[in-house]
């Protein structure tokens, strides 16, 4: 007979379990613990069943209308316990679909992994590889799936900054992009290397830079520079740069403490060293009176001096290392000024052509070589790092008292280059 609510209700059992019937194949289980519906039916000679629900979850209405629907799809010759394991695979696929394209990194997710495990590492903690990516690879790959990266992607991301004549950026982002992708591949974030095949040659040959200054511009640049309304403190950089053949960013990211006037030694330590090694430089006289000019601008009115020799005028910090290459390319654009920038386009255009900061360290070590210093004292001047490994191994002499001399008559010739004295012999006039 058919089953009713009040029957369903008052059924128990103490142990094991007990089906009643309400026909047409729908039966309740009743255990100790719980009441299920199932429907029961055979099909080509296999009896099968198939949960519907419980009760009182699914009440004796709700079960009978399930009942009759797959009563129905019986009469089609469908077998309900095949479709229903059919829609649960179907429904496994697309959950495992979805997990996937949830769990896909994209370029941008790639990226934060790759620096955090190892572009932090650099020097900089990775800033400058961020900067670039953020202004030249994230607004068109940044919300890709790093593995459906193609080559054509890659190129034609790295194709917009050539457009715009960065090529050395187009170079220092491919090689960027491929160090990601290999670390991707290491832990099979991604199977292949959308970078393979495209070499930094293809976005703009490396060329050696040679341009320096001769001592008939260094006389050139003094008679400028007063009237190029730099920044007093770009001014003194210059000089400091040119007389202790320091880098821009070693300038820029100094702090007084490293600096003793007294005793003439400026010690770079080496988190602010391009190859990570500290380095000592003895100063010249001359490279001491533009120390003091900047420790002058770096102390404020209640004569607290402030921990960066070159420190920032908005924020708490050093200045921008871009700051004195700023400004010098602003005077030699020798075209309509850049919106807020100077309009002394011309005031500091050399002679012989342009010139950058980093070229007055080139124009210092030649100027040392021209003075007589020694190839090797004038690179031991320069911190460079000694390209043969046996030199590296074995040659462990410091030079002090050779490099001390080499400081001392490049800071004497600049002192005399930049005087009023008008009976200089210039020693060397490129061509």
């Amino acid at each position: 007979m058919p089953l009713n609510d009040k029957q369903i209700r008052a059924a128990k059992v103490e142990s094991g379990e007990q089906l009643l019937s309400d026909g047409g194949g729908l039966y309740l289980r009743i255990r100790p613990e719980s009441k299920v519906w199932f429907y029961r039916y055979t099909i080509e000679g296999k009896a099968k069943k198939l949960q519907l629900g419980v009760f009182p979850q699914m009440p004796l209405a709700d079960a009978r209308s399930k009942a009759a629907v797959l009563t129905g799809e019986r009469r089609q010759r469908l077998d309900p316990v095949a479709e229903r394991d059919a829609n649960e695979a179907a429904r496994r696929a697309e959950l495992l679909a979805a997990n996937a394209a949830a769990n896909r990194l994209t370029v941008r997710s790639l990226f934060q992994q790759w620096e955090k495990t190892e572009l932090s590492r650099r020097k900089d903690k990775g800033a400058e590889t961020r900067r670039c990516f953020e202004k030249d690879v994230f607004p068109t790959l940044g919300e890709v799936a790093a593995e459906d990266v193609r080559r054509a992607m890659v190129a034609a991301c790295l194709d917009k900054v050539v457009a715009r004549e960065a090529r050395i950026l187009a170079r220092n982002i491919l090689g960027d992009l491929r160090q990601m992708f290999g670390f991707a591949i290491k832990r099979s974030y991604v199977e292949n290397d959308p970078t393979s095949h495209l070499k930094r040659d293809d976005f703009g040959k490396k060329v050696e830079r040679d341009r320096f200054l001769d001592e008939g511009e260094i006389k050139k640049l003094n008679t400028l520079l007063p009237h190029a309304r730099m920044k007093a403190s770009g001014i003194a950089a210059i000089w400091v740069m040119l007389s202790t053949l320091c880098r821009v960013g070693e300038l820029s990211g100094a702090e007084w403490k490293d600096v003793d006037l007294g005793g003439g030694v400026w010690r770079i330590p080496p988190d602010n060293s391009k190859n990570a090694k500290e380095h000592t430089i003895y100063l010249s006289e001359f490279a001491k009176v533009h120390f003091v000019s900047l420790k002058k601008l770096a102390t404020d009115e209640d004569n607290n001096l402030a921990q960066w020799v070159m420190p920032a005028s908005h924020r708490d910090g050093p200045v921008c290392v871009k700051s004195l290459t700023k400004q010098v390319a602003d005077r030699q654009r020798d075209r309509a000024p850049m919106k807020n920038r100077t309009n002394l386009t011309t005031a500091l255009i050399l002679p012989r052509g342009k010139w950058v900061p980093h070229d007055l360290r080139r124009s210092g070590a030649t100027l040392m070589g021209e003075l007589g210093v020694r190839t090797e004292v004038i690179e031991k001047c320069l911190n460079h790092t000694p390209a043969n490994s046996l030199v590296r191994t074995y040659q462990r002499q410091t030079l002090v008292s050779e490099q001390k001399d080499a400081w001392r008559l490049l800071g004497e010739r600049l002192e005399l280059l930049t005087s009023k004295a008008t009976n200089v012999v210039i020693l060397n006039q490129a061509a």
